[in-house]
């Protein structure tokens, strides 16, 4: 990819993350389980990061995303919710793997809803160089935010 955009970076994690669900949810309880879901827990924040910074902010800033940016960040926001009340729970037990279920599911929709219906508004109203001067700004930040998480 001689000069990826935005959404070619997005995309990538958006298969990262599906990747994770696959796996995490096939596991049996134990320290697999507790590393794939701080994988999984990472890739999610990090991603939440830089894309709220270098595309929904973006996007707001304009009246017609405004309505989908927001909606974005109020997923974003359930999704956080969700991870959060995850981290409290016993990983072995069938409550935590219904989360993790219910987890999947709200992340799933959301990208696909993001890449059907959000990539389309927002892709009409950035130039195609904002789109790859957006992606090498998100993959910078994604890429930092990554390391901050995974030291922390």
């Amino acid at each position: 990819m001689p000069n990826p955009t935005i959404y070619d970076r997005l995309r990538e994690s958006h298969e990262r993350q599906r990747a994770f669900f696959r796996k995490l949810l096939r596991s049996k309880p134990g320290a697999d389980r507790q590393s794939l879901f701080t994988d999984l827990r990472v890739e999610l924040a990090a991603h939440a990061a830089a894309e709220e910074r270098f595309l929904y902010a973006v996007i707001l800033m304009q009246d017609a995303g405004l309505k989908s940016s927001r909606h974005a960040l109020s997923e974003h926001h359930d999704i956080d919710e969700i991870v959060e009340d995850m981290q409290t729970r016993d990983k072995g037990g069938s409550e935590w793997m219904e989360k993790a279920s219910a987890l999947s599911h709200k992340v799933h929709h959301h990208l696909r809803e993001e890449e059907k219906k959000f990539f389309q508004v927002s892709g009409k109203l950035l130039s195609e160089t904002a789109k790859v001067r957006l992606g090498r700004q998100y993959e910078k930040d994604y890429r930092r935010m990554l390391g901050a998480l995974t030291r922390g």
